[in-house]
């Protein structure tokens, strides 16, 4: 049999890492069977084990290498290059306000852990709340840039905005996920877009 490449091996924990991030989005961490896992990869424990020796480690990974890449290529990154900060903040909005019928119907992966696993594992707090610190000061940052640029109003308070942004945003995807509402979800989300709106100078 031919040796195991490196490549063979990213795609191995790739795989399981996106079948995990699946399965936790469906039913919860704990919740979360690694017999599906195996099924929905087709692979052996040997092989997922070898990867992640704990399912706590595996669930870490899913923060890491998933839901935190994920926000970096939705928000995070396009914020930080964009030349137009909020300009690029209010199409991102408004793109997940038409775009996120999964989040209605399975709520925000990264606000389900950290609702079901922050207040159990010190851990998965950290790491999580690690991420909603990186997107406060990704919109933080968008904001300061904007007002640097006359875009935002000179009195509007960067810090405290890019919170309730963040809070807002979590806020809604939630709520939405209880009512089931995907209308519900919109109109929550415009309204998001209508407040960045506000703080912008005429």
């Amino acid at each position: 049999m031919r040796a195991m490449t490196t490549r063979d091996t990213d795609l191995t924990r790739g795989k399981l890492l996106d079948a995990a991030f699946c399965e936790i989005h469906r039913h919860g961490f704990q919740a979360a069977s690694i017999a599906n896992i195996l099924q929905d990869t087709g692979l052996t424990k040997g092989a997922l084990y070898h990867h992640f020796p704990t399912k706590q480690e595996l669930g870490l990974a899913v923060i890491d290498e998933v839901i935190r890449a994920r926000l970096d290529d939705w928000v995070f990154r396009p914020l930080r290059e964009s030349e137009r900060p909020v300009a690029t903040l209010l199409e991102i909005i408004a793109q997940k306000a038409n775009s996120d019928a999964e989040a209605v119907v399975l709520g925000c992966p990264l606000n389900n852990l950290m609702q079901e696993m922050s207040p159990l594992d010190a851990a998965f707090k950290e790491r999580l709340s690690d991420i909603v610190v990186t997107w406060g000061n990704a919109v933080e940052d968008a904001l300061r840039r904007g007002q640097a640029a006359g875009d935002i109003r000179a009195d509007v308070d960067c810090r405290a905005a890019s919170l309730f942004v963040v809070s807002a945003w979590e806020g809604c995807v939630g709520v939405a996920k209880s009512l089931q509402s995907t209308a519900g979800f919109e109109l929550c989300m415009r309204q998001l877009h209508a407040y960045v709106r506000s703080l912008m100078a005429t």
